[in-house]
């Protein structure tokens, strides 16, 4: 009974040794090297590092860059919650410490928050010491100028240069670089929509730039406006000009409407009046033919004579003839002028 117990014990001994060699030699090679340097991460916390499916590697290459540059004071532990959150351990890590080497104030917990917000927070930190220029507009969009329309109708076409540099404290929420050339682009706007005329931009192109940054237009956004230079002026179309033709044009074809309308009315009341002529015509033609029935009915009445009669007849051919010998005189005059 005493061997084959021993035995089994043996072997369980063996089987135990086996596994802790295994696992020691597994962590051997980063436990020497956090050990030599000097940043000294246990073996019972690189097995739980394993076991909560973090990389150790990772975690201790981070420690070393850490303690190397002198930042002791960040646990494993935060790196392990960074690395589960789903962020990049050593990007925040290179920012701790270019942020150190810089003088800037940063702590584990924003750079962290940054990379977990989706910013480049070493990028960030690289902005914060050495600005970024941004081009008002962005040549990308496809606008090469920012266009406007100064007071006297003369349009300007202005192209800024905006130096930022990165507000680490509001890179998380704070608006991006679309923000601030959309911002910067309606303020050339409106700084060239209330100069007098366009001479007074090309003379003093600064005030632009001294305007825009009066409007802080930094305000809410991840960057920090250091300055604004206007990088180049021109002068484009005649905008006033060109509106007053089109105006023009406009009430020109007003005028030929209200004209058309006029003419049409003038001859309906032309048509109208020679209606009424051929009515009046009508009339006439109806009473004369009325002149001798009358006659007739006077003859048979005694009321009128037959020598009052002839006389009557007389008298009307007498019209009728001179009528015509005036108008014969009349198409002579004519022909003859």
């Amino acid at each position: 009974m005493d061997n084959p117990v021993i035995t089994l014990l043996a072997l369980l001994l063996v089987v135990i040794a086996i596994v802790f060699l295994s696992v020691f030699f597994y962590f051997l090679n980063v436990w020497i090297r956090a050990l030599a340097s000097k940043a000294h991460v246990s073996l019972w916390n690189l097995i739980g590092m394993k076991l909560r499916r973090v990389p150790p590697n990772l975690i201790v290459e981070a420690m070393i860059r850490l303690h190397k540059a002198g930042l002791i004071s960040i646990a494993t532990d935060s790196l392990e919650a960074h690395y589960m959150a789903g962020g990049d351990v050593l990007a925040v890590v290179n920012a701790l410490i270019a942020a150190d080497k810089a003088g800037i104030t940063l702590t584990f917990e924003r750079a962290a928050a940054i990379d977990l917000a989706g910013r480049d927070v070493f990028d960030a930190v690289r902005t914060s010491v050495n600005p970024r220029v941004i081009d008002c507009p962005d040549p990308a969009k496809g606008r090469p100028t920012v266009d406007a329309v100064a007071k006297d109708g003369i349009q300007v076409k202005a192209k800024a240069r905006v130096t930022v540099r990165a507000n680490l404290e509001r890179l998380v929420g704070g608006a991006t670089e679309e923000t601030i050339i959309a911002r910067v682009g309606e303020g050339i706007v409106t700084t060239i929509g209330s100069s007098a005329d366009y001479k007074a931009v090309l003379e003093n192109p600064d005030q632009i730039s001294r305007r825009v940054l009066e409007k802080g237009l930094d305000s809410g956004t991840a960057f920090e406006i250091l300055s604004i230079d206007i990088a180049d002026v021109d002068v484009g179309d005649n905008v006033g000009a060109r509106l007053q033709a089109d105006q023009a044009e406009a009430d020109k074809r007003v005028a030929q409407a209200k004209a058309e309308e006029r003419r049409a009315a003038a001859v309906a009341t032309e048509q109208e009046m020679r209606a009424r002529v051929q009515e009046m015509q009508a009339k006439v033609v109806a009473a004369q033919a009325e002149v001798p029935l009358a006659l007739s009915a006077a003859l048979r009445e005694g009321n009128l004579g037959v020598l009052d009669y002839y006389r009557l007849e007389n008298i009307k051919a007498d019209t009728e003839m001179r009528n015509s010998i005036i108008g014969e005189e009349g198409e002579s005059g004519k022909s003859q002028q």
